[in-house]
């Protein structure tokens, strides 16, 4: 049986969402790994910015191009994991500016993903995957990453049967 990790950045505050900027109760990244993990049943890891983004969203995309330009690896909270005991990473982001946010970068470049699989899941409203499969390869020599599923984030709670669909592809 495979040992799970959900890990997954999310944006609490504004989003984007039908062509309108709304509030969240909770960010969309943070529902679709919250469903992943009752379809899997693995364990959750919440990718933190020790300095939380704002809240308004017309802030934080200026903030995350920012960041993207200069190549920031922002600093996380506290969080230590034994990475060694999973065999697979489903790795939940929102798209920034065609990749993951920068603090995803900072996770990613902080553990040993050598011989694991990454399955990388991206809410957007919009711009699909963008790069960021080819920047989660580069970002983690030697794992193997699969075909990601991009997630409109204004329809999250209706993708539990993708999300389903795709996890079953990859034998959950």
């Amino acid at each position: 049986m495979k040992k799970v990790l959900i890990a997954y950045f999310s944006h609490e505050g504004e989003a984007y969402v039908g062509g309108k900027i709304v509030k969240l109760k909770i960010g969309n990244t943070r529902a679709a790994a919250q469903m992943i993990q009752g379809l899997t049943g693995g364990d959750i890891f919440r990718i933190e910015a020790e300095k939380p983004y704002p809240e308004n969203y017309m802030e934080t995309v200026d903030l995350a191009k920012s960041e993207q330009k200069a190549g920031a690896r922002p600093v996380l909270k506290a969080g230590i994991l034994k990475m060694e005991d999973y065999d697979t990473v489903i790795l939940g982001y929102p798209n920034w500016w065609g990749t993951c946010p920068m603090a995803v970068f900072t996770f990613l470049e902080g553990y040993d993903f050598f011989g694991k699989t990454i399955l990388p899941l991206c809410t957007h409203e919009g711009s699909g995957m963008g790069r960021s499969e080819a920047d989660i390869l580069v970002a983690c020599p030697g794992a193997k990453v699969e075909k990601g599923l991009a997630v409109t984030g204004g329809r999250v709670a209706q993708a539990e049967n993708d999300i389903r669909k795709w996890l079953e592809r990859y034998g959950f």
